[in-house]
């Protein structure tokens, strides 16, 4: 008897299956990447850790997968995402599977660490995925991908139960499992890009030098850029890990509660990133930014009011006054939170390919490089600001300087790009902003 390995995707179907089992393989590696917001909660029970100390376990991973996500694409670019893709879930997997065995906070720092490898997967995916559309589709394409951001609901949904039943070492050994099972399928279900294939058969240039694939690099647009998606993005992260701790801190909710809770948080957030990305490619990245950026500083500056009591001198007397933004109304803002930031998301990375064709590797590695440095540091932020200030919410008042500077930012530049265009051409338009 003889086993039987699937075919390899014929060239018509090529782009579609590269899409779709990549967008698979990131939800299992982004649901790997947010373990620690369901299991950091029991870990910081069993050894008392404090609110900053938290911020820094959730947040571990998130700075791995954040620092290997800008070499791992221009490996990508290199070598193709097929290979690298399927090396980083593997190399993933064995750090979860060590975590399962840690015991102290240093352990399981360490562990963190390796588990982190899981998000830099989207690095890879974003070059693999663009090479194999055409530039009018890779808004849409690469939202679709984006859509693995759902990956943070699924552990919020099914690791609370895995960790009530069996313990939280059970979940990491699941998640551990997933990995390996993904890699596996992703291997033996896709194929190489058009530019690797072309490559190997010596119809293309070869891969340039290490470092001229860095030389996009010293535009100050990419930095712009990475800015704009460390609130999208980096800020998506941070509150899918901190959601669960916010909501139990300060509704009192269990475990498992505030774990489907953040979970509607972060299913709108990840599901209409395609949304974005159509919306990218019909409308202009520049409007769906514009869009997100207003939006999520109302919706920040709103959660941002803390619980207070005020009181007014009244005509006849003193007359109190209490406010406090409830659970519901909370939930309402949140999710309408996730769904611009989703928004923006897909309409950063429409940027990238527009206009660093040939560096999507490097660029979009550096761009979620930051963008996932946000996702950690944020956490560790909302911890010590929860340490000083005492306020739950200060981690909105925190957002919303945040956001409000990528709106000023953006309409400055675009204001002074407007005018330059005027100054050359009347009918000089720029592709994506």
């Amino acid at each position: 008897m003889t086993a039987t390995l699937p075919a390899a995707p014929s060239q018509d179907n090529a782009p579609r299956q590269a899409l779709i089992i990549s967008t698979i393989a990131f939800t299992v590696c982004f649901a790997v990447w947010t373990i620690f917001s369901i299991i950091g909660v029991r870990i910081k029970q069993e050894l008392g850790l404090n609110e900053t100390e938290f911020g820094l376990l959730v947040g571990t991973p998130i700075l791995t997968g954040s620092l290997v996500r800008m070499v791992l694409g221009v490996w990508t670019d290199r070598y193709g995402g097929r290979l690298v893709y399927t090396m980083t879930m593997l190399a993933a997997a064995i750090a979860t599977l060590l975590l399962a065995f840690a015991h102290t906070y240093a352990q399981m720092l360490i562990a963190a660490l390796g588990v982190g490898l899981a998000g830099g997967s989207f690095a890879v995916g974003v070059a693999y995925v663009s090479r194999f559309f055409p530039a009018g589709k890779q808004g849409t394409a690469l939202g679709i991908f984006g859509v693995g951001n759902v990956g943070a609901a699924v552990t919020k949904f099914l690791a609370p139960l895995v960790l009530l039943a069996w313990g939280w070492q059970s979940v990491a050994l699941v998640w551990a499992a997933a990995l390996v099972v993904m890699a596996i399928i992703f291997w033996f279900t896709t194929g190489d890009d058009p530019v690797i294939r072309e490559r190997r058969a010596g119809k293309a240039m070869p891969a340039r030098s290490f470092w001229q694939e860095f030389a996009p690099l010293k535009n100050l647009q990419v930095w712009r850029f990475a800015f704009y998606y460390f609130f999208s993005f980096g800020a998506f992260v941070a509150l899918s890990l901190w959601l669960p701790r916010y909501l139990i801190g300060v509704y009192g909710f269990g475990i498992a509660t505030a774990g489907m809770i953040g979970a509607a948080y972060s299913i709108p957030a990840s599901i209409f990133r395609a949304y974005g990305g159509v919306l990218s490619d019909r409308i202009g990245a520049r409007t769906v930014l514009y869009w997100t950026f207003s939006v999520c500083a109302v919706a920040t500056l709103t959660l941002s009011l803390p619980s207070a009591d005020y009181v007014v001198r009244g005509i006849s007397g003193p007359i109190p006054f209490h406010v406090e933004i409830g659970p519901l109304a909370f939930i309402a803002v949140a999710c309408v939170l996730g769904f611009f930031m989703s928004l923006g998301k897909a309409a950063v990375y429409k940027h990238i390919p527009v206009y660093y064709p040939q560096s999507v590797g490097a660029v979009g590695g550096v761009v979620g490089m930051i963008g996932g440095l946000g996702g950690f540091i944020l956490p560790i932020a909302f911890g010590a600001l929860n340490d000083l200030t005492g306020v739950w919410s200060s981690c909105f008042m925190l957002l919303f300087l945040i956001v409000v500077s990528c709106l000023v930012w953006m309409h400055v530049t675009i204001r002074r790009m407007e005018r330059a265009a005027e100054v050359k051409s009347p009918s000089l338009s720029y592709a994506a902003e």
